[in-house]
């Protein structure tokens, strides 16, 4: 007989474009569109394998759905699974780690790309008419910036932080890197550098790193106040690393000239995230690591834990 299983946020995965068929051959496998915290109880019930990616799972969650056996989280972070209370239990928790590499690595440069280049104001301005009305050939809303010789700070070098330096480099431009472990990395066209000289010295700071207590609200007026007037700032890690009312204040008041965000504190966004109403900002919505090629290797790897644990294997346990 098949393991009875629940998978918590279908929605937030597949929207028709992909197929569960590998999960679910493998299960009595019931999907629910979304999981809240208010019917995360009934959605699990009696699951003895829940796939979750949001939804809290705590002591209290395990003694109320105390058949749980294996927790297979959908994503690379498993900050919502309380890991204590899952070994205490026995339960085997998995993770899909790097699964979205080359998706979060490419939004980053299309905000980067779009605060350069301002491709959204010129683009609505040929459509609205301005070009035919033009009396040159040629025009410009807002000045387009080279990329070349600029000084790129990443803050977090894992894998997603090494790809884009590697493409900074392509583009011409210098990298100051800051990352809790400099030695293990032998790259001699970075230089690894403290957060106050990369806050100094970089036109563009981009973040890859996770949330910690050192990382929380990294950048906060503290910080921002040691940066370049007019510097660019790029998050597409958590929201908790930007301090968003600060972040607001320094785009409005002309202190960082842009900004691309694809998470924020409180996710969906809230009406009243100030945010919403700053100058110069490019806002999506938690999608960098969405693409369609991304969540198929998502599915399949979520898979192939789960066969794995069946087979009384280790794949991606991290408890």
């Amino acid at each position: 007989m098949k393991m009875k299983g629940v998978f918590l946020e279908e929605k937030a995965i597949n929207r028709g474009d992909i197929s569960f068929k590998e999960i679910s051959d493998e299960l009595d496998l019931t999907f629910y569109d979304n999981t809240t915290e208010d019917n995360k109880y009934e959605h699990i019930g009696d699951a003895e394998v829940v796939f979750d990616n949001k939804v809290i799972m705590d002591e209290e969650l395990f003694d109320k759905c105390p058949n749980i056996k294996y927790v297979g989280v959908c994503a690379t972070g498993y900050n919502v699974i309380d890991l204590a209370a899952a070994r205490k239990r026995n339960i085997t928790v998995t993770n899909v780690p790097s699964y979205s590499t080359d998706s979060v690595v490419q939004l980053t440069w299309a905000l980067i790309l779009e605060q350069v280049c301002n491709l959204e104001i010129h683009n609505n301005s040929v459509k609205n008419g301005d070009w035919i009305k033009s009396d040159i050939f040629s025009y410009w809303l807002e000045p387009i910036t080279e990329l070349s010789g600029k000084t790129l700070g990443i803050i977090g070098y894992g894998n997603i932080g090494r790809k884009v330096a590697k493409i900074a480099e392509c583009f011409g431009m210098n990298v100051l890197v800051n990352t809790m472990h400099p030695e293990k990395y032998d790259n001699q066209l970075i230089d690894f550098v403290d957060k106050d000289e990369l806050f100094a010295k970089s036109d563009i700071i981009t973040l890859h790193c996770p949330l910690t207590e050192d990382t929380m609200e990294i950048i906060r007026k503290e910080n921002i106040d040691k940066m370049k007037d007019k510097v660019r700032i790029v998050n597409v890690s958590r929201g908790g690393l930007v301090n968003e009312a600060d972040l607001t204040y320094a785009l409005n008041s002309g202190k960082v000239l842009s900004a691309g965000i694809d998470v924020v504190l409180k996710e969906p966004m809230d009406k009243d995230n100030p945010l919403l109403n700053a100058k110069n900002i490019t806002i999506t919505p938690h999608m960098a690591w969405a693409s369609v090629d991304a969540r198929r290797r998502l599915v399949t790897e979520i898979a192939e834990n789960f066969k794995a644990y069946l087979n009384n294997e280790k794949r991606n346990v991290v408890s």
